[in-house]
């Protein structure tokens, strides 16, 4: 038998991947966000422990472009984290498994972590 006329299994060119499983991959990703974001927190608030000019030096920092960029992902890991972990409470009492449930519920916690995300740095 040769490995010729085997069929090929499908690469990633061609599958294309269901929008629950980029959900779940995306929720995973924004935990890592988090949890390096927690790094950044701890940074500024122990510069205000060492006082003014390492505070100076933090605000600078979180302050620039680069920092306000980082800020902003920040924020919005933590709402689309905050919204798809509602989801899988919803799942964990049994409500939502259907698949337009599924992708309907994915698609409202994309919209609303967006929504909160712009909202929290409209408001601050």
């Amino acid at each position: 038998m040769t490995t010729r006329n085997r069929p090929l299994s499908p690469h990633l060119q061609i599958y294309k991947m269901p929008f629950t499983a980029i959900l779940s991959i995306c929720h995973r990703a924004t935990g890592v966000a988090l949890a390096l974001g927690t790094v950044v927190l701890a940074y500024w608030l122990a510069s205000a422990a060492y006082g003014p000019v390492a505070y100076g030096h933090a605000q600078a920092v979180l302050g620039s472009l680069l920092g306000k960029l980082v800020l902003f992902g920040w924020t919005g890991a933590l709402f689309y984290h905050l919204c798809n972990g509602i989801r899988h409470l919803f799942w964990d009492v049994g409500h939502g498994y259907e698949i337009a449930a599924a992708y309907k519920s994915g698609r409202i916690v994309v919209a609303t972590a967006a929504v909160l995300t712009v909202l929290a740095w409209i408001i601050a």
